[in-house]
């Protein structure tokens, strides 16, 4: 009999690969204290506002350390559909209709597990977020990686998921604003797969929790189309437009037996979220509005900074509709975009993430969060031309 713990781990979990963000980044780890600029993980430099720290500390100091609902605190469940309602033309019950989770990443895998069977097949644009394919996979459902491309701003097309679409096809996962390329729909675009979902009975799942920092154009949820809200999940949070990553904070909006379902799986997992994170998402939507308009205006600044920066060095860099994420292109240079993420860190310790951490379809890509400093990001980008120069030389 074998010794070796691996032979009590799942199959589907052993063949999981590890996330490539996470992998890139025990890199850096290693070189703590060699003035590295990470332009890695996606997180505000921004710290919390103050007075949703407040609100945090006044609940510790009243007491409410207790279980809330297994759905939320009523009154977050409140605020969310007033805000919804105001910012994305969606109306939903606090009632029955919204679910308050630990950040969106445990409202993606509550719905996986509550709507996916074995062998049913989910759709989801490519590149994308690390969690989606993995979400999938842990309850044994099958990805379906509908690729997206530079030259459309890697905007999802109607076209392209009909292309891609197979039998046993039940539910679309969306990202708009995306992660890691920033492409968005026009509302044009989302009326079309709309349009499609509708003609193949698609479920839609909807994770726009970039949706804030949408810097040119108008953000349009899938959901408030006609037809759709009855067939969409609204995931939504707290993490990037408030700066509060750390609390964990997030929601689901849709039909209420779509919503139970996800909350019976809920219950028995995570139970309820923190309420003190619970008190500071409630201060967030009650005033925090202003503060998430400064902290947009700095991220549009940046992006055109790097996008710019990035271009005249000769990256080609399509310009980001929303988040704060740019995918420049980096084949001119002859590197892989894993020899150039790797190279450009031990070389001029400048941290970005190879493209095909998202998917297949990001190669030749690498993905740089502008969510630092300006001046930092001035630095990096020097320090990018540099390395971008020695590769041409070697060439």
């Amino acid at each position: 009999m074998s010794n070796d713990p691996q032979r009590w781990v799942a199959g589907h979990v052993s063949a999981l690969p590890k996330s490539g963000i996470r992998d890139f980044f025990e890199l850096v780890a290693k070189m703590k204290g060699q003035d590295v600029i990470s332009l890695g993980v996606g997180e505000p430099d921004f710290v919390t506002p103050w007075h949703i720290r407040e609100a945090a500390i006044y609940a510790l100091e009243h007491g409410k350390t207790y279980y809330t609902s297994n759905l939320g605190l009523i009154e977050l469940r409140r605020a969310i559909a007033a805000y919804v309602g105001e910012h994305f033309g969606i109306g939903y019950r606090p009632e029955d209709q919204i679910l308050v989770t630990v950040g969106v990443s445990e409202a993606l895998d509550l719905a996986c597990r509550a709507f996916c069977n074995p062998g049913d097949k989910v759709m989801f644009h490519q590149p994308c977020y690390v969690s989606y394919h993995p979400s999938v996979s842990l309850v044994h459902a099958q990805g379906i990686a509908v690729p997206t491309y530079a030259k459309d701003n890697f905007a999802l097309t109607a076209e392209a998921l009909r292309a891609a679409w197979q039998p046993g096809a039940k539910m679309l996962m969306l990202n708009l604003p995306c992660n890691p390329t920033g492409g968005t729909c026009s509302r044009e675009q989302l009326e079309k797969i709309a349009e499609f979902c509708r003609e193949k009975d698609l479920l839609v799942l909807t994770d726009e929790i970039y949706s804030e920092l949408t810097f040119d154009g108008t953000h349009t949820s899938i959901a408030s189309l006609p037809g759709m809200a009855e067939r969409t999940v609204f995931l939504h949070g707290f993490s990037k437009a408030f700066a509060m990553t750390g609390w964990r904070i997030g929601y689901a909006c849709g039909p209420a037996a779509l919503i139970d379902a996800m909350m019976k799986v809920h219950q028995y997992s995570m139970l309820c979220a923190s309420i003190i994170a619970q008190e500071a998402a409630l201060e967030a939507l009650q005033n925090g509005w202003d503060a998430v308009l400064k902290m947009r205006e700095q991220y549009h600044r940046r992006r055109d900074l790097v996008v710019r920066r990035f271009n005249e060095i000769g990256l080609k860099c399509h310009s980001p509709r929303g988040s704060f994420y740019a995918f420049p292109d980096v084949t001119a240079t002859g590197l892989t975009e894993k020899a150039f993420a790797v190279g450009l860190l031990q070389q001029e310790k400048v941290a970005v993430v190879p493209g095909v951490a998202f998917g297949e379809n990001g190669a030749g890509h690498v993905r740089a969060c502008f969510a630092t400093s300006y001046e930092q990001l001035i630095t990096a980008c020097d320090r990018m031309e540099r390395f971008v120069q020695g590769a041409g030389d070697k060439r």
